[in-house]
């Protein structure tokens, strides 16, 4: 299980600004990318490879 104790978690730019589907990501830890739900700071937290997130984020379709 990965330590995400030090995690400065942001809002992601893709996430609504409607205060609805809110992602959080914190990618200041070493080798890892932390995901939670903005909604649920204390629940469960997905965590990835940097290469493995910046592979999943060049999936996203663009925003306008």
């Amino acid at each position: 299980m990965a330590d995400l104790t030090s995690a400065r978690w942001r809002k992601s730019t893709r996430s609504s600004s409607n205060g609805g589907a809110c992602v959080e990501v914190a990618d200041n830890l070493p080798g890892i990318v932390g995901v939670r739900d903005s909604k649920d700071p204390t629940g469960p937290a997905l965590v990835f490879g940097p290469e493995a997130w910046r592979s999943f984020v060049a999936q996203l379709p663009e925003q306008h």
